[in-house]
């Protein structure tokens, strides 16, 4: 954790992004880490937790990250969370908190917030179009005898 946390302190001293750090162990050794990324890539879901994801599953040639531990420097965010689930790791550690992250202008209330309501009452409005097409490419995939399940 303490490498997490002083990432987050590097990234943000060096401009990289916000006051975020993550570390992924595998087996008791790091495989992979890093800071938030966000406003010196002018990348959105370059978070720390995503960044070191990215690196962790290049560094294994895997999708997924079973047996490994993530060290975070904050509670994850809704984007990271949804991360942390599809890569399947063993556990998470946190150090800040939701609440601490709000006091300093990082408030992910509001995604919660959208989550919960129907489509139509979200602030960006969702439209569903071409539905049948997108489901014939699902029905392939379905059908698909050499794809790879995850």
């Amino acid at each position: 954790m303490q490498r997490a946390i002083a990432l987050a302190d590097q990234g943000m001293q060096q401009g990289s992004g916000g006051p975020f750090g993550a570390v992924i162990v595998k087996d008791g050794k790091i495989i992979a880490e890093a800071s938030n990324q966000v406003t010196s890539t002018n990348d959105p879901t370059a978070h720390a937790e995503i960044a070191a994801i990215r690196v962790a599953c290049q560094k294994l040639g895997t999708f997924q990250l079973d047996g490994c531990i993530l060290y975070t420097s904050c509670e994850p965010c809704p984007m990271c969370l949804g991360a942390i689930y599809w890569s399947r790791f063993e556990r998470v550690f946190y150090a800040a908190n939701q609440q601490d992250a709000a006091a300093i202008g990082f408030d992910d209330q509001f995604i919660y917030d959208e989550i919960e309501k129907h489509m139509k009452n979200r602030k960006i409005p969702f439209e569903q179009t071409e539905r049948d097409a997108a489901v014939a490419v699902f029905d392939k995939w379905d059908a698909k005898g050499d794809r790879i399940d995850y």
